[in-house]
């Protein structure tokens, strides 16, 4: 095998690998703060997690409406 040819391989393994625990991470610490901020939403205002996903769920309606001035 060539050895040129192998160190691509690993460089281009390592960069992936690294690419990959990035994304891993950055995924990891979103979900940890919507957690955290739907968790706080709760124990401060009583506000459950079916009552923020409902609420974002009806973001596109109510955008539109304001945006078309209709009440």
């Amino acid at each position: 095998m060539n050895p040129i040819l192998l160190i691509a391989a690993i460089l281009v393994s390592w960069l992936v690998f690294t690419w990959l625990l990035r994304v891993v991470k950055t995924t990891l610490k979103t979900a940890f703060l919507l957690a955290l901020i739907v968790l706080g939403l709760q124990v401060v205002v009583g506000i459950g997690p079916d009552q923020v996903v409902q609420a974002v769920l009806d973001l596109p309606k109510v955008l539109q409406e304001l945006l078309s001035g209709q009440p």
